[in-house]
Order: C-alpha cells, then structure tokens, then sequence
C-alpha cells in the first residue's frame, strides 16, 4: 500500500455518490488538507475483520470484496465495494472494530480521511448525520434483502442474479465478458455456497446457452433467460 499526495475533496466528483455531499466547503477542505491518498494493489487488504479503524476510506478507484470469515472458517462475501463507496464508516461512528474485512479485487486508489473529522461533522453538521443515517439505513435494508435471498432463494437463482449484478455493475469488456472477473471461489463466497457446487451450476447454464466462458471470463449469452432464473420463474 503506497500514499500520495492528490486531488482536493472539494472538487472530487466521487463525493457526489455518498453521504459527503452533505459536507460544507470548509469541512470539505480540511478533510482534503488532512487526507491520504493510498494506491492499492490486487490482492492486499485495506483493512481486516476485528480491526480498529482511526478514519474512514473513500473509493476512488478499483472495486474491493467486503467478507466476513465464519465460524466453519469460510470467507462470506456480503458486498463488493466500487468508486464512490466510504468503508469503515459504521465501525468509525460506533467506536467498534471493523465487523468485515476489505480486500482489493483489482488495484485500487482510496482516499483515507482521518476519524476526528467525520466526527468533528457529525456534531457540527446535522445535513451530514442525516445523510450518514440514510446510507446506514440502505445498508441495513440491504443486509436484510441479503439474508432473505440467502434463506429464500436457490444456488441457481442466486447465481443468475450475481451473473446479472455482475453486469449491470460493473459493465463488459471488449470481447463481451464480464469486466470483473472474480475466481470461482469468490463467485461462490457472493452466492454463499461451495465452490464445487458454483462450478457445476455455472457448467449447466453453459449447456442451457445461457453463458459461456474461457478461462476465468464469463459472459452472458442470454440475459433474459438469466432474468428469470434468477426470478424463480
């Protein structure tokens, strides 16, 4: 993990895309005079479960996988992180250490702003902690949502809408397959089962010519049909 000195806050489009845009121009400028830009790369973390956090991370650019390890000692992926997303915001306001781990999925540039900060805001800003409350009111909608798919739905639907997430998130490269390319045991940690299991659904979507893939890549053939897969129909 590297730091370097880069653009000011004030003028960052990112914040438009999360609760910062709540801030006033001189919060802004004091949170961009006493921030650190970090370029990670693959592979590292930018911070593990269990750890106590002095700031918060903002994602300027790269995607980062959020998991926590279960009791069996399996990596549960509960969301995958993009630009605009602040991590290790709950963790900073409740004084607790991080609930999950955040791992780059590819390199990555974040901004890390230190806690006195998104404190200082909090008590100052009422705009800001309502903004805050709302982002944490979606994150709780979300988790809800995440559990009810995870005891609701099946392997192969959750598996078409990951495909589906996948896409319509992160977009396709040139040839058609999908930009991010994550292992198979990390399709299978999102979906929330095994990886034995992932690959042999991803082999009978093959067949039905809903996907094909080529190594690593995937790319979706038949989007509808995946629809309603993932839709129980």
């Amino acid at each position: 993990m590297s730091d370097h000195k880069n653009s000011r806050c004030e003028n960052c489009i990112i914040r438009q895309m999360n609760s910062f845009k709540a801030l006033k121009k001189e919060e802004l400028k004091q949170m961009s005079d006493n921030k650190e830009t970090k370029s990670i790369k693959k592979g590292e973390a930018i911070f593990r479960e269990g750890e106590r956090l002095n700031g918060v991370f903002c994602v300027r650019e790269g995607v980062s996988k959020l998991s926590k390890m279960s009791d069996n000692g399996r990596d549960q992926i509960v969301k995958l992180a993009s630009k605009g997303e602040v991590l290790g915001q709950r963790s900073v306001i409740a004084s607790e250490t991080t609930n999950l781990s955040a791992i780059a999925l590819e390199d990555m540039e974040v901004c890390f702003i230190p806690k006195i900060h998104i404190e200082e805001s909090l008590e100052k800003n009422p705009v800001f902690t309502n903004a805050v409350l709302k982002h944490m009111s979606k994150e709780l909608k979300f988790a809800d949502d995440f559990i009810v798919n995870m005891a609701q739905k099946s392997v192969r639907q959750r598996l078409a809408e990951v495909l589906l997430y996948l896409h319509d998130h992160f977009g396709e490269e040139e040839e058609g397959f999908l930009y991010l390319q994550l292992s198979r045991a990390d399709i299978a940690s999102v979906v929330g089962t095994a990886t034995e299991l992932l690959i042999r659904t991803l082999t009978k979507f093959k067949k039905e010519g809903v996907i094909s893939t080529s190594g690593k890549k995937i790319k979706l053939i038949d989007k509808k049909a995946l629809f309603r897969i993932a839709e129980g129909l």
